[in-house]
């Protein structure tokens, strides 16, 4: 079980790196990106993760463009964890922190890139995510993320992309811990409660000097199992500076649960004085569809499927607009920062929404209300 990561001194525990400290089947370690033009025109969502106590790696790339979904992704059995190839997939860490490169060779599916990633500011390591349920602990989750830019190239469809990077700029993560993911397990006496329930709620914001991230889960009663806000200098030496308690304001799009008008994202604890940002939707990725993340088809983040799958898959997006909005939604964004003084910052960025089971602070009383006034979801 040797892997080259083990000829680096990275262990935790007395094993191998391949076997990690928990037997939980459900322990993950994933990148994840997203690329846009600051713009209403396309949207790219990528990643990849492992899962060693279920011996297999995945990667996806999902891409709004011209009313399609298109959606590329690829399953293998883990081997070397070291090695970040799932069939034409690949990441190479150029520069640890800083700059890294995602490819997906050119196929016979409708998208491929070789993009190459730097940050604009040092990663900001989040609070720590856990949920228990019923004695079980069911999220375990730590996450730094990062805003920067991208270059290279982007094919989709027909279509050729030269990224550069003053115009294509987006976010990106790495986690890992404990999350659900692969085939279901018997869930006993959990059989009724999603592992996470009420409101998801994530912004990555970009402005010219500084970023802002605002990160917020918070369930039917109003608890919050992980909340935070920063803003951070585009210094690699500047110290973040907390914002204090986050507060939202959002209004669903009537017989759904998507967001597509402006919200309102408050910082009324900051340090120089109550802080305001204006989010406007600019376009949006139904980034759950097909890639592991929860609808579209049976596949789930971390399923066996054999020694190696490449998919590739479209959707009208007019047809997932009547239903996607149960699973994960991200949006381009342009964000409006107002400062205590007066002085308004304008930037670009991504809005992610996620709402499951009742969340009656938005008029969802049931695990499949949609926001009143209008037509029942048709799907």
């Amino acid at each position: 079980m040797l892997s080259s990561f083990d000829d680096f001194p990275v262990h935790q525990i007395a094993e191998p790196v391949r076997h990690v400290g928990t037997s939980d089947r459900n322990f993950y370690d994933r990148y994840y990106f997203n690329c846009h033009a600051c713009s209403g025109e396309i949207f790219l969502v990528l990643g990849m993760g492992v899962y060693p106590n279920l011996g297999t790696q995945d990667a996806f790339a999902s891409c709004t463009r011209d009313g399609t979904h298109h959606v590329v992704r690829a399953s293998r059995a883990l081997g070397d964890r070291g090695d970040l190839e799932v069939g034409p997939f690949r990441i190479d860490v150029l520069e640890p922190l800083q700059r890294l490169r995602f490819v997906l060779e050119p196929s016979e599916h409708t998208l491929a890139f070789d993009l190459t990633w730097e940050g604009v500011h040092a990663p900001y390591e989040e609070p720590r995510h856990t949920i228990r349920q019923f004695g079980r602990t069911v999220f375990d989750t730590v996450r730094f993320a990062q805003n920067g830019s991208w270059s290279g190239t982007l094919t989709v469809g027909d279509e050729v992309f030269d990224v550069t990077a003053d115009h294509w700029w987006g976010a990106r993560d790495r986690s890992w811990g404990v999350r659900p993911v692969g085939e279901p397990e018997p869930q006993g006496i959990r059989r009724d409660l999603p592992q996470l329930v009420g409101m998801w709620n994530y912004a990555p914001m970009r402005f010219d000097d500084f970023s802002l991230l605002y990160i917020l889960q918070e369930e039917p009663d109003g608890t919050r199992t992980i909340e935070d806000a920063v803003r951070i200098p585009h210094d690699r030496g500047a110290v973040p500076e907390p914002l204090g308690r986050p507060e939202f304001h959002h209004v669903l799009d009537p017989g759904t649960r998507m967001i597509s008008t402006a919200s309102t994202f408050t910082f009324p604890h900051a340090a120089g004085g109550p802080v305001e940002v204006v989010c406007t939707p600019l376009t949006h990725d139904y980034m759950a569809i097909g890639t592991g993340y929860g609808l579209g088809d049976d596949f789930r983040h971390g399923m066996y499927r054999g020694d190696l799958v490449v998919e590739g898959s479209t959707w009208p997006t007019s047809e997932l607009d009547t239903w996607a909005w149960f699973a994960i939604v991200e949006h381009c964004a342009r964000f409006e920062l107002h400062e205590p003084d007066g002085v308004t910052h304008t930037g670009f960025g991504m809005h992610e929404h996620l709402f499951v089971g009742p969340f009656p602070r938005l008029g969802l009383d049931s695990a499949v209300a949609v926001a009143p006034g209008s037509q029942e979801p048709t799907a």
